[in-house]
């Protein structure tokens, strides 16, 4: 687990209107670039502390008037797409008043190539990593969800164009036991080059809510998110890695006294000044240590971004100010919003998982070798003629090997004595007839090995790659002989020990009983002589009692006298 803060960076918009003072510092004593905003006293209308002239902010960097869009993606986006890359999911999102610049930094101008945003350059990094890694398996698949007076919309729904909003099917959230969100209603797109992938933004963009207001000529009148699913794994591995990016266009707040706006675009603003003030309540909640209650379930945009903010995620924010002399105090409350966003911890997880599929294919793989394992030490060979389809394979798996120029390459064909012997009976082929392998029958193997025999042509003028190639497989084969001699002398030593083990056996069970009857025999002596010696103390007893009547009755007779 990586535990990292929220990474907030400042985009100061280009103008040619007159700008607010302002002063930005490369670095300061913390390290930090600093932001400043000069606002005279008597110029401090509407602020609640309008005593304060200077308002200073850091931020990880800050993008001046001048900045171009690949030095944006550098240093925002391309940590956290190699983040997402290797396993841990990521969040950009950009912030600031409507007509500050968020959506040309996140989407980019359709005008000029090289004004092309986060999003498409980050496609552009993702792919160009694949392309370099080809011992990896990945896999893409976007979304493009909007959402618009708190609905949400699949901005990549085919029906998107024909039908009218309201008929549109909604997207909802659902939440399972363990407290995951899944949006229902909104489709995966998977792209599997980068031309898709782009194809699929383009048309999503094109189906966004956008109007005309007072500040903006073209405002998004909703909130994007475009998600990028990514999977991956290693070549052979059942280690999986999902990860997700959200790349999130924000709506512009906007003050109704300022813009003075009616009918649709006074309930639009409503809903986005409303959304804004939930995600600030969500923002403030995760700011404040001793608070216990988050409150994502305000909105449905706090709810889809529950581990951008203080979840599973490591994110990043671009707040986009206007130094234009009216909008200077708009500008301040957007560095306000971004320095308690710098204050909120995520714990990032690295999201790895088996593969169902190929943990499977990888124990029946084991079973099998453990089976052939089992047969060739137990001597239980199967005497069964191979089936066509494993003699076609058997022919295509040598063929391989021979073409394979790797010096350490392994046949392996299992423990099965009638595929080895069909191999070898395929080498042999080779070896006489110098040509490729012809099929070998399963009913007259012999027959056909002898109409070779007859049919090869010993060429005494080939060449010296053919002799290196006819030595290679003598060897080849004089080798694998060596193998099958070595195996039939371990099945030899297993019989050998297990015939030990038995007779060893068998004598024990001689030794048990003999000790048994031995005993058997002290217990029928010891019975004996017990038996006698109480006969003869019993005798004893009745001679001394007769003893004693004789002198009792002598005595009686003397006494008479």
């Amino acid at each position: 687990m990586v535990k990292q803060g929220i990474k907030i960076f400042c985009r100061i918009k280009p103008t040619k209107a007159k700008t607010g003072l302002y002063d930005l510092e490369d670095e300061d004593n913390s390290g930090y670039p600093k932001l400043s905003f000069a606002v005279p006293r008597d110029l401090a209308s509407g602020f609640i502390n309008n005593k304060k002239e200077e308002y200073a902010f850091r931020f990880e960097k800050v993008f001046d008037q001048l900045t171009k869009q690949d030095e944006v993606f550098e240093h925002v986006a391309q940590d956290v797409a190699d983040n997402v890359l290797t396993g841990y999911n990521g969040t950009i999102f950009a912030y600031g008043q409507t007509g500050s610049g968020k959506t040309f930094s996140i989407t980019g101008g359709a005008e000029r190539y090289i004004d092309r945003g986060i999003i498409p350059r980050t496609l552009t990094y993702l792919f160009q990593q694949y392309s370099q890694n080809p011992g990896q398996v990945f896999t893409i698949h976007v979304s493009y969800l909007e959402i618009y007076n708190e609905n949400g919309y699949d901005l990549l729904d085919p029906k998107h164009e024909a039908a009218k909003l309201e008929d549109l099917p909604k997207v909802s959230l659902m939440e399972d036991n363990d407290g995951n969100i899944h949006l229902k209603n909104l489709t995966l797109h998977q792209a599997n080059n980068e031309e898709e992938a782009l194809n699929l933004l383009f048309l999503g963009d094109t189906n966004r809510m956008i109007a005309e207001t007072p500040m903006n000529q073209a405002s998004t009148r909703s909130h994007c998110i475009f998600t990028i699913h990514v999977s991956s794994r290693e070549s052979g591995s059942a280690t999986i890695r999902r990860s997700k990016l959200h790349l999130v266009d924000l709506a512009g707040s906007e003050r109704i006294g300022k813009t003075g706006v009616t009918g649709t675009l006074l309930k639009e603003a409503k809903y986005i000044n409303l959304s804004l003030h939930y995600l600030e309540q969500v923002i403030v909640a995760l700011s404040e240590r001793s608070r216990s209650h988050i409150p994502y379930r305000n909105s449905m945009m706090t709810s889809i971004l529950r581990d951008s903010l203080g979840g599973n995620c490591m994110t990043s924010m671009i707040a986009t100010c206007s130094v234009e002399k009216k909008n200077i105090d708009e500008s301040i409350s957007t560095c306000r919003f971004a320095q308690r966003v710098a204050l909120i911890k995520n714990d990032a997880l690295l999201n790895e998982e088996i593969d169902p599929k190929l943990m499977v294919i990888r124990l029946k793989a084991e079973v099998q070798e453990l089976k052939n394992q089992l047969a060739l030490s137990s001597g239980d060979q199967s005497t069964d003629d191979l089936s066509e389809e494993d003699l076609e394979r058997l022919q295509e798996t040598v063929q391989q090997y021979i073409e394979d120029m790797d010096a350490d390459a392994v046949l392996n064909v299992g423990a099965d004595m009638r595929k080895i012997n069909h191999c070898f009976k395929l080498f042999k082929q080779m070896v006489l007839s110098k040509g490729p392998i012809q099929r070998v029958g399963r009913r007259e193997p012999e027959a056909q090995a002898e109409q070779t025999i007859e049919k090869a042509d010993y060429n005494s003028n080939a060449t010296p790659a053919t002799d290196a190639e006819v030595n290679k497989l003598k060897g080849m084969i004089k080798q694998r002989d060596n193998e099958i001699n070595i195996l039939v002398n371990m099945l030899k030593k297993e019989k050998k020990r297990a015939q030990d083990a038995i007779n060893q056996l068998e004598d024990t069970g001689h030794r048990l009983q003999r000790s048994l009857s031995h005993d058997q025999q002290l217990t029928n002596g010891n019975d004996h002589e017990y038996s006698s010696s109480r006969t003869k103390h019993q005798s004893e007893e009745v001679h001394k009692s007769h003893e004693r009547s004789r002198e009792r009755s002598h005595d009686h007779n003397m006494s008479s006298r």
